[in-house]
């Protein structure tokens, strides 16, 4: 049996729905030396989220992040609503927390035959 960690580097993007598999793939080529195994991912990020979903269709993305909108909306300054005590970092921020606490910060995908078994 064997393990290893390794710490992944992903560029800064704008508020979204992204497709992260080949950037993870790529810088984990360890991946094809295993038969069975497990690989797990965590997100550092406390206002970003890791979630499996369908790749075919890019507006599933997009209505993620239309439903995720949705259910933890913006705090808007001109109607001075006042959803969140935390505003410090702009706006955008509180709702993006809350979103990550909502979705998750890890995921755990099952590796077979040196391939990840995402369906």
């Amino acid at each position: 049996m064997s393990w290893f960690q390794r710490t992944l580097t992903m560029p800064a993007r704008a508020r979204g729905s992204y497709l992260v598999t080949d950037q993870v793939t790529s810088q984990l080529p360890e991946i094809k030396n295993y038969r069975v195994g497990i690989l797990h991912l965590f997100v550092q990020h406390t206002s970003c989220a890791l979630s499996m979903n369908e790749n075919w269709d890019p507006d599933v993305r997009a209505d993620m992040s239309d439903a995720l909108d949705r259910i933890v909306p913006e705090e808007d300054d001109d109607a001075g609503k006042g959803l969140y005590r935390h505003s410090a970092e702009g706006s955008d921020d509180m709702p993006a927390h809350v979103k990550s606490a909502l979705v998750g910060s890890s995921v755990s995908i099952p590796i077979s035959d040196g391939r990840l078994a995402t369906g």
